[in-house]
C-alpha cells in the first residue's frame, strides 16, 4: 500500500511530512497537483481521500499505524518530521485560499491539541468504565485491584491539564513545558489556600478552557519577550519573564474569563438538552456526522471534559455517538442490496470497526462517496439521539463511541444506551435501503 501510495503522491521528493491519526494517514506535500487523487482512491484498502491542509488518507484504524512506518520507511523521513521550515508558511498560504473561516481553523487547532490523547484517552477511559462497573455490581471498593483499575484509569484524567497545557503550547509555536506549567497552575489544589483581591482562589476554575487560554499566552508572549532579549540571556530571561507575567494574568483575568466561559457552554448545552429532548437529541445526532466529515469533532472534546469535570460525565457523548450507529445500519442495507465486489469488500473491513465506534472507514469509504446513503445515515442517527436525550444517559468518559463505549455509561443506564444504538442501526438500515441506494451508486466506488 506504501508503495502504491508513494507513486501516486508525486514521489518521495514531494513528501514534506508524515503522520497519522486513527485511522487516516496525514501527509503534507510541496506540490499538491503531482498528486493523482482518483489513483489513491483506487489503492486497495484506502477507503477515501480528504483534500485539506494535510493530504489525508483513510485506511482504517491499525493498518494506519503500519502504512504510516512503512511510508517513512521508503521516504527516510521520521513519523512528523518536516523538513523545510516554510511549509507552514505554504500550507498557511493554501488554507487562505480555500477560504476556510477562522472558526474551522479554531476548531483544526483544538482538535490538533487533543488528537494525540485519544490513544490514552481511550485506554483510561475504558479500564475506568470495567472499575465502575464492578463496582456497581457490587465489587468491595476495598479491594487491591479495584483500586488499582481506578488509579490506572484516572491518572491521566488527573493530569489532563499539564498534557493539554503542553500540547496548546506546542501547537501555538510556544515552549511545550511552558504550556504544561500554565495546565499545572489552574489546577494546582494550593489555590485554594490564597486568596486574591479578598477572595480565595479555586483550583481547576474555568478549567480546560483555562489551560487552553493560559498555554496559548504563554507562546504568544513567548515570542513577543524574546524579540527584545539578548541571546546570551535568552534561557534564563525570556521563559521567567513569560511565565510570571502570564501566570499571574491567568489568576487575575484567565480562570475568570474562562469560569465564565465553561458555565456559558455546558450550562447552556444541558438547558438546551432539558428543554429540547427530543428534538435536540435528533438535532445533534442527525449533524454530527458533517463535522467527522471535515476532521472538526475533535474540537468538541473540552466541552465533554469539562461536563466530566462539573457533573462527573458528559450527557452529549452518547447523543453523538449515534451518528456512527447510523451508519453502520445504512452500510448493512448496502451490503444486502448490491451486488457490486469491491463495495462489499470495503463494507465488510469496515463494519466491525464501525460497531466498535469507528466510523471513518464507512464513512468515507462507503456512506459520503455514494452520496444519498450519507443522508438517510444522518437521518438513522437522528432518531437513535432523540431515545438518548429522552433517557438521558451520559457518559463518564471519552474517546470511544459505539458498542465500546457501553462500559462508560453513566448511572448504570447501560441497557437504554445499547437499545438505542439499535434503533440507530435499524433506523439506519429502514431508511438507506427503501429511500437512500440504488445500484446505479455502486459504479462510482
Amino acid at each position: 500500500m506504501a508503495i502504491e501510495m508513494l507513486e501516486r503522491l508525486g514521489g518521495k521528493e514531494n513528501i514534506a511530512r508524515i503522520a497519522h491519526c486513527m485511522t487516516r494517514v496525514r501527509v503534507s506535500l510541496y506540490d499538491q497537483q503531482k498528486a493523482d487523487i482518483a489513483g489513491l482512491k483506487k489503492i486497495d484498502g484506502v477507503m477515501g481521500v480528504i483534500e485539506d491542509e494535510t493530504l489525508q488518507i483513510v485506511v482504517g484504524p491499525g493498518v494506519v499505524n503500519k502504512v504510516a512506518a512503512a511510508l517513512c520507511e521508503l521516504t527516510g523521513l521520521e513519523l512528523g518530521e518536516v523538513i523545510e521550515e516554510d511549509m507552514a508558511a505554504q500550507k498557511k498560504a493554501e488554507i487562505q485560499k480555500r477560504n476556510q473561516t477562522p472558526f474551522k481553523r479554531l476548531l483544526r487547532k483544538i482538535g490538533s491539541i487533543f488528537i494525540p490523547l485519544i490513544p490514552g484517552l481511550v485506554a483510561s477511559g475504558i479500564i475506568n468504565g470495567i472499575a465502575n462497573f464492578a463496582k456497581n455490581a457490587g465489587v468491595d471498593p476495598t479491594e487491591t485491584w479495584l483500586q488499582l483499575l481506578l488509579i490506572i484509569g484516572g491518572g491521566i484524567f488527573a493530569s489532563l491539564g499539564i498534557l493539554v497545557g503542553f500540547n496548546t503550547a506546542k501547537e501555538f509555536g510556544g515552549t511545550p513545558v511552558l504550556g504544561a506549567i500554565a495546565g499545572i497552575l489552574v489546577f494546582n489544589p494550593a489555590l485554594a489556600d490564597v486568596k486574591l483581591f479578598g477572595e480565595a482562589l479555586t483550583p481547576g476554575r474555568g478549567g480546560l478552557f483555562a489551560v487552553m487560554l493560559a498555554a496559548w499566552l504563554m507562546a504568544v508572549i513567548e515570542k513577543r519577550v524574546r524579540k527584545f532579549v539578548p541571546n546570551a540571556v535568552d534561557i534564563i530571561v525570556t521563559p521567567l519573564v513569560t511565565v510570571l507575567v502570564v501566570c499571574l494574568f491567568t489568576l487575575i483575568a484567565v480562570q475568570p474569563l474562562a469560569g465564565w466561559l465553561s458555565l456559558g457552554i455546558t450550562d447552556g448545552i444541558k438547558a438546551v438538552l432539558d428543554i429540547g429532548g427530543a428534538v435536540a437529541g435528533a438535532v445533534l445526532a442527525g449533524t454530527f456526522l458533517p463535522l467527522v466529515m471535515v476532521g472538526l469533532h475533535h474540537g468538541l472534546t473540552p466541552i465533554h471534559m469539562e461536563f466530566i469535570n462539573k457533573i462527573g460525565s458528559t450527557p452529549i457523548l452518547p447523543i453523538l455517538a449515534m451518528a456512527g450507529a447510523g451508519q453502520v445500519g445504512a452500510a448493512i442495507a448496502i451490503f444486502v442490496k448490491t451486488k457490486n465486489k469491491r463495495l462489499r469488500n470495503i463494507i465488510k473491513g469496515a463494519l466491525p470497526v464501525g460497531f466498535l465506534g469507528i466510523g471513518e472507514p464507512l464513512l468515507y469509504g462507503v456512506t459520503l462517496p455514494l452520496g444519498r446513503p450519507f443522508l438517510t445515515a444522518c437521518l438513522g442517527a437522528a432518531v437513535g439521539g432523540a431515545f438518548q436525550a429522552v433517557m438521558k444517559t451520559a457518559a463518564l468518559g471519552i474517546g470511544v463511541s459505539g458498542l465500546s463505549l457501553i462500559p462508560l455509561i453513566a448511572g448504570n443506564k447501560y441497557i437504554l444506551y445499547f437499545i438505542g444504538l439499535v434503533i440507530s442501526y435499524v433506523f439506519g438500515f429502514i431508511f438507506t435501503y427503501f429511500f437512500g441506494f440504488k445500484e446505479e451508486m455502486a459504479e462510482n466506488i
